[in-house]
């Protein structure tokens, strides 16, 4: 492999406290030099320059909460289209969630997963599950997991439901040195509940989901992380009440760390009116779109306006995507009838940007909380993904925050054609993205892409 340099782009490195423009050099498929200035001219060999002039360059993003659906659902998504997926999104790393058929919740699964990771263009790692085929009732083997090669344990589709349980994975997470993640769903709480409950649900009909749903089980986890002492995860929060108990909790010291998804920090409940950004109260017949159908449920305004606080002020440590890709037939259908879900990972880059553009979060805090912030939860193995440091592999995205493109589903690598952003005017998108070196995707007209010198 030869060399590659990224030149002229507003390089932000939140690992090594970098926000300049500079120049980026690639040798070998790990960074060679970070320098204000590299002159191609002055390199020896055949050089490949990308002038990013006006664009941002950063590590690449970190996805800890990616749905693959293979094995057992490849009519949905497979590894292969997720990861073509992902980097199309700025991607380089993603985490496969083990909610498939079979479940992946012994060695052989996570040497499926990474062995099939392997011949795509991202770096796919593995999430096993807490308990047996994700039953909820005895533990998975996790140190057979951990040396399999997995990166964190979760249930994932379905909360750890037994306390006892979930006390005794905590109290293991400690000397595995992984994260153990929940999704906090309090199932007397929620069932038949298919949207948030409020005034929207009431307008169409459609039974509610209450937010101390979520809430109570992000309680009861927290208390177990303090009891035990383990390292807990809380995956997609939505609720102002869930980020007030995380705020609580990292104040105590405790070992929680905590995620949100780009639909939760700009869309609410209304968008199942089909009103997409410009809700309002006396718009005409309610569309019942069933894209807006996912789990955490959309909510209000204010939950939406927790949610950017808590990621503004370090509360929530990371965006994760929880791309959850479906096929026509599980999203065509009634409301009440259709699958939980959004595919996420070609639209979260400019879905999240909506928070920097309204000047919630600077632009490169919301950098920290798609590659560094991430990277932390899963552990000290992650840094070297999540940093431009000279040696360390050359994951890299370079985006335009600026550039507006309107989401068509019909462009998407991803099988899961599942969101209510079709059609939507975005504003921040991916012009290339770099794994080992290697340019692995790059938006046609975006680029200003030298040849060799």
């Amino acid at each position: 492999m030869g060399q590659t340099l990224i030149s002229g782009g507003r390089v932000i490195d939140p690992a090594n406290g970098l926000d300049a423009v500079t120049d980026v050099l690639i040798a070998d498929g790990v960074i060679k030099a970070v320098n204000p200035s590299i002159p191609a001219e002055s390199l020896d060999g055949e050089v490949q320059v990308i002038r990013a002039d006006g664009m941002v360059v950063c590590p690449g993003f970190i996805d800890i909460h990616t749905h693959l659906r293979e094995p057992g659902f490849e009519y949905k998504e497979t590894i292969a289209t997720g990861a073509a997926a992902a980097v199309r999104g700025g991607f380089t790393t993603i985490c496969a969630m083990p909610n498939t058929e079979p479940s992946i919740d012994n060695g052989a699964m996570v040497d499926y997963v990474l062995s099939r990771g392997a011949t795509t263009p991202a770096r796919v790692k593995v999430i096993g599950c807490v308990s047996k085929d994700r039953a909820g009732h005895e533990l998975a083997d996790m140190e057979e997991l951990i040396d399999a090669g997995v990166v964190a344990f979760s249930d994932d589709g379905d909360p750890v439901y037994d306390a006892g349980l979930m006390r005794l994975a905590l109290t293991y997470s400690r000397g595995l040195g992984a994260p153990i993640t929940n999704h906090c769903q309090e199932h007397a709480l929620c069932c038949g509940g298919v949207m948030a409950e409020g005034w929207v649900s009431s307008r169409l009909g459609l039974a509610g989901i209450p937010a101390v749903a979520e809430e109570a089980m992000v309680a009861r986890d927290i208390g177990l992380a303090e009891l035990t002492g383990g390292r807990l995860h809380l995956a997609h929060l939505s609720s102002a009440g869930s980020v007030a108990m995380v705020r609580q909790a990292k104040a105590r010291g405790l070992l929680v760390t905590a995620e949100v998804c780009p639909h939760h920090l700009l869309l609410t409940d209304q968008w199942a009116l089909g009103l997409q950004c410009s809700p309002s109260v006396s718009a005409g017949p309610a569309a019942y779109d069933t894209h807006t159908k996912v789990y955490p449920p959309l909510r209000g305004d204010l939950d939406v306006a927790a949610c950017i606080a808590g990621l503004a002020d370090g509360t929530i440590d990371c965006v994760a995507t929880d791309h959850a890709p479906h096929d026509r037939v599980s999203k065509e259908c009634t409301y009440q009838d259709a699958a939980f879900g959004i595919s996420v990972l070609e639209t979260a880059l400019g879905t999240v940007l909506a928070t920097v553009h309204d000047g919630s979060i600077s632009l490169s805090d919301m950098v920290e909380r798609m590659t560094t912030g991430p990277a932390r939860v899963l552990g000290d193995g992650f840094a070297k993904y999540a940093g431009l440091t000279p040696g360390t592999p050359a994951d890299i995205v370079v985006f335009d925050p600026n550039a507006l493109w309107t989401v068509d589903v019909n462009d998407f690598a991803s099988m899961g054609r599942n969101t209510p952003l079709n059609g939507v005017e975005l504003r921040g998108r991916v012009a290339a993205t770099l794994v080992g070196g290697r340019v692995v995707f790059e938006e046609p007209g975006m680029l200003n892409t030298g040849g060799e010198l």
